[in-house]
């Protein structure tokens, strides 16, 4: 797919590219690049295959400015769009080597729905990075009512069984925050125009996508802090189960400390014994033994320790 950057993306061909002194975009698979990398003025040392690690990452050289951009994937996330793709570009135009379909895709919603008033190579690229992270704010909102969803579970006391979503969804923020800290690097890196590629005045452009990306980096530092005292309140939870089960085992096991006294004295049978030919003897220990508990639960309750 080649695009020439005017009033809107036009398609074109490879032809038309090299005649053409307006900025382009070209979106080629690993073979297409191989095939035509010659066809384009950028002299790249790296191979723009697919990278064995797929991380967003930037290389700014004096020639061309290339790297990779990795959407990872989210699996709590419905309907999440990801993926990976190569690119270099240079100052008349950027070319994706896409691997898994993601570039076209951004492109072609660009090339459907984008107009601009003063195409530039560097609008262009702001609506790129813009639309890799356009559906990112409904994303962390769901997230956020999820949590609070389960925060209310949890205090109504159905929290132990949320802890393996509850990491999931930890896990899924621990990934978005590492990715939006390398798009952070990217939008820095475009911004310095360290190659003087682009107009001093379309520099704001990255900087608007980097303040974007810092702000949604925030609320995924805020979801991170939510979830980490969600599970805090399960073991909270937890430890309070536990102590009332440990205090209901001490209650009743000091209720029936003295009863065992009590049977264990009564218990040895001695010849000389009293007690043993008394006829009231049985049903007194009885009484004894109902006074014994009765008492010491009136004392637990009057000191609240039940």
């Amino acid at each position: 797919m080649y695009y020439l950057i005017r009033e809107k993306l036009e398609n074109c061909d490879l032809k038309d590219i090299q005649e053409s002194e307006e900025p382009y975009v070209a979106v080629l698979t690993a073979d297409e690049w191989k095939q035509n990398r010659s066809c384009f003025s950028m002299n790249i040392d790296a191979d723009l295959g697919a990278p064995s690690v797929a991380l967003t990452r930037v290389a700014v050289s004096y020639d061309v400015i290339s790297g990779t951009i990795n959407v990872p994937s989210l699996g709590y996330s419905e309907g999440h769009e990801q993926g990976y793709f190569t690119f270099a570009l240079d100052e008349r135009g950027v070319v994706f080597i896409d691997h898994s379909g993601l570039a076209e895709h951004i492109t072609s919603i660009i090339a459907e729905h984008k107009r601009w008033r003063m195409p530039s190579l560097e609008r262009f690229l702001y609506d790129f990075l813009e639309q890799l992270i356009s559906p990112d704010l409904s994303r962390l909102w769901k997230i956020e009512l999820k949590l609070e969803s389960m925060e209310k579970e949890i205090l109504a006391g159905n929290g132990e069984s949320m802890l393996s979503e509850l990491n999931e969804i930890r896990g899924n923020l621990l990934d978005m925050d590492l990715h939006y800290s390398q798009l952070t690097d990217l939008g820095l890196e475009l911004e310095e125009n360290e190659s003087d590629f682009f107009e001093e005045d379309n520099l704001r452009f990255f900087h608007m996508f980097t303040l974007r990306v810092e702000r949604l980096r925030e609320m995924v530092d805020n979801l991170r802090e939510y979830s980490i005292q969600l599970r805090d309140l399960i073991q909270t939870r937890v430890d309070v189960k536990q102590n009332r089960i440990i205090t209901l085992l001490t209650v009743i096991t000091t209720i029936f400390t003295p009863l065992t006294l009590l049977t264990g004295w009564y218990g040895m049978n001695f010849k000389y014994m009293p007690e043993l030919n008394y006829k009231w003897s049985y049903p007194v220990v009885i009484a004894v033994s109902l006074a014994i508990a009765l008492g010491c639960l009136a004392y637990f309750k009057k000191k609240k320790w039940m």
